[in-house]
């Protein structure tokens, strides 16, 4: 390797499921001038959607190519496992839910080698940049909840004596292990962090049909196979303060096997001094206010990646600002 390395950022991919709309504009981001959009997938390489580098002496890169060049020192030791399976291990999205998204489940890495291929499970969090008046989302079953109500009531069409519906306002944070039964509702917008896998299973979408006239799929045994049926009626749990010093306060949202996810507020003209040391990339973004991370201007609802390898670096708040700071652990 030659080049130095620096905080990335990528041209994003957008998806136009069914489900989205144009709301990412209120974001600030630039749409194409026509058609809705459901996803804005900032940091990917995955197969059904890749990112390419938009900046520095990357630029043109896709995040495959760029994985592929420096290997750990991209991604760091922490995902050695990732490495040997040929996987960048997080996946960084922006969800425009204008309409709402099916009943779902994700499953965990076991179920998806056994039954997906090469495909990871998805332990994923959401952070909630937008929520309409009376939001809410479907996470988890209610009480008394069984696989076999449950099949019953797919059969019978008439899942909603089972689904735990949990009202959401603007800066909330939801984490979503594998096995969460959930669903985006209308009037969201979120931004996720997860896994690198696109399997989702479908047990119930709304009596709709996809833009080709038919319903879409519904994956209802593999489904069921992967509920967790003991996560009753979850609440969302407050942010774990960490620190809170010299006008930079620091607290955990959501902590897996995959990655540990912070939020960290600064004060204008405050600085936060990091290292990448070669075990973990990092993933930044900007949630409210500008930052300067090294010589980077990261824009609000901008995701940068800090490769495992870059050694110390600095973020600098322009402005009082909110960010999402998110990590690998070895797994």
């Amino acid at each position: 390797m030659t080049k130095k390395l620096y905080p990335l950022t990528f041209t994003p991919v957008f998806k136009d499921y069914i489900w989205g709309g144009r709301n990412l504009e209120k974001l600030g981001r630039k749409l194409p001038s026509e058609g809705i959009i459901a996803e804005s997938w900032d940091i990917a390489a995955h197969k059904d959607g890749i990112s390419s580098v938009n900046n520095g002496s990357f630029a043109g890169y896709t995040l495959v190519e760029l994985q592929d060049e420096l290997g750990l020192d991209l991604i760091g030791s922490n995902n050695l496992w990732a490495q040997e399976r040929g996987k960048f291990p997080l996946l960084i999205k922006l969800l425009d839910a204008n309409r709402a998204l099916s009943v779902q489940v994700h499953p965990n890495d076991e179920y998806a080698l056994a039954n997906e291929g090469n495909e990871l499970g998805k332990a994923e969090m959401w952070v909630v940049l937008y929520a309409k008046e009376g939001a809410e989302l479907i996470l988890g079953v209610k009480a008394e909840t069984t696989p076999e109500k449950f099949r019953k009531g797919i059969e019978n069409g008439n899942l909603e004596p089972y689904l735990h519906y949990l009202p959401v306002k603007t800066g909330d944070h939801v984490c979503v292990p594998a096995g969460t039964l959930h669903a985006i509702m209308e009037g969201i917008i979120i931004a996720e962090i997860q896994q690198n896998s696109n399997t989702t299973y479908r047990v119930y979408d709304w009596n709709r049909v996809g833009t080709d006239g038919n319903p879409r799929p519904l994956h209802i045994d593999k489904a069921l196979d992967v509920i967790n049926f003991k996560q009753v009626e979850p609440s969302i749990s407050p942010p774990s303060l960490i620190s809170d010093e010299d006008g930079i306060r620091r607290s955990t949202l959501c902590s897996n096997s995959y990655f540990l996810t912070e939020k960290i507020e600064m004060a204008a003209g405050t600085n936060y001094h990091g290292i990448c040391s070669g075990e973990t990339l990092e993933i930044w973004g900007a949630l409210e206010g500008e930052v300067n991370i090294n010589d980077l201007k990261l824009n609000p609802i901008q995701f940068s990646l800090l490769p495992a390898a870059l050694g110390e670096y600095e973020v600098h708040a322009e402005s009082n600002a909110i960010l999402l700071r998110s990590y690998t652990k070895i797994h």
